[in-house]
């Protein structure tokens, strides 16, 4: 045994297995070297041995070996703790700790970057200490632009959650596919009799925006005898003969059914409200909208999984993860008018 008070080393190990101490790093790190070849007899004594001793392998030493820190960074845009932030980014968040945790790596949260009106401006702050970590998951409805060309320009390897164009090269992500689902729920509204149909949201800045209205473009375009009308805010929405409004925002949707029915309309008989995905800001209704549900938790696990596949083989893998649809209450056959 080591002395009193001294950690066991491989050397230790080696002794005691009566092997050399390289045989005992190959049974740890579970591989063979040029021409050794180990018998499962000696790979069984070695395996006892550390059983026995409670060995754990010197984690400097591994990470020496490895070249790899085993500590992912995570770095988000808007501030994630306070309760209007938290419904959203929570399943992204759960899914990345579960799949870094089967990863065996630890997850290291960037906050030295200073929050100003709720968002984290810049990853390149003077304090900012990125290049701890093996690698970077991206979190946030937009990302500046800069920041992503520098990662790919200096090779830091990162995976970023949601779609995001090119940054002077292709950027590495898992995504939600909006366009399908949001032209799915355009067909099932075209199908219940909506001829006229209303868009109400920016379509632009954030990629996902930019995706859902161009799913609903595409969905109107394919439906015959449906127009469509982008509005980029509710207002004029209700002199535009929309029999179906659908809501880039779910915190618009709710407004919208607030007014509505201040105006005795009713909802969805009078107006159907579809909303495009999960609240980004604070909403208090209990509207069961018809839509469809961002597989969040499925995306913080994937993003993990591709940073793993970059540091490993590099690359800037993209993918994107069906949404599931919602039937909801909210979507019905327009009144007959």
């Amino acid at each position: 045994m080591a002395p009193s008070g001294r950690r066991l080393t491989q050397q230790d190990i080696a002794r005691m297995a009566g092997v050399s101490q390289t045989t005992v790093s190959l049974v740890l790190n579970g591989r063979a070297e040029g021409e050794v070849r180990i018998s499962p007899e000696t790979r069984d004594r070695v395996l006892q041995v550390i059983r026995e001793t409670g060995y754990v392998a010197d984690p400097a030493a591994r990470r020496l070996v490895e070249r790899r820190n085993r500590i992912y960074g995570v770095f988000t845009y808007e501030a994630v703790f306070p309760a209007e932030s938290a419904d959203f980014y929570h399943p992204f968040l759960v899914g990345i700790e579960e799949c870094a945790e089967e990863a065996g790596c630890d997850l290291l949260l960037f906050t030295s970057a200073k929050v100003e009106q709720g968002e984290r401006r810049r990853i390149f702050s003077a304090e900012s200490r990125i290049r701890l970590a093996d690698g970077c998951v991206l979190l946030g409805r937009t990302i500046d632009r800069d920041d992503l060309s520098r990662l790919l320009s200096e090779g830091i390897p990162f995976v970023s959650v949601g779609r995001r164009d090119d940054a002077g090269g292709p950027v590495p992500y898992v995504g939600a596919d909006y366009p399908p689902a949001v032209r799915a729920l355009v067909g099932r509204a075209a199908a219940l009799g909506h001829r006229r149909m209303a868009y109400v949201g920016s379509g632009q800045g954030p990629e996902s925006y930019a995706d859902r209205l161009r799913g609903f473009t595409e969905g109107v375009a394919a439906a015959p005898g449906v127009e469509g009308v982008h509005l980029t805010s509710a207002d004029g929405l209700f002199d535009a003969g929309a029999t179906v409004v659908f809501a880039e925002e779910l915190a618009d949707g709710a407004a919208i059914a607030e007014v509505a029915r201040a105006r005795g309309l009713d909802v969805p008989r009078d107006l159907s409200i579809v909303a495009l995905g999960a609240p980004t800001r604070p909403v208090s209704t209990d509207i069961d909208f018809a839509g469809f549900r961002i597989p969040r938790r499925e995306m913080g696990r994937r993003a993990v999984e591709l940073l793993t596949h970059v540091l490993e083989h590099g690359g800037a893998p993209q993918e994107l993860l069906a949404c599931e649809l919602v039937e909801g209450s909210t979507l019905a056959p327009p009144a007959q008018r």
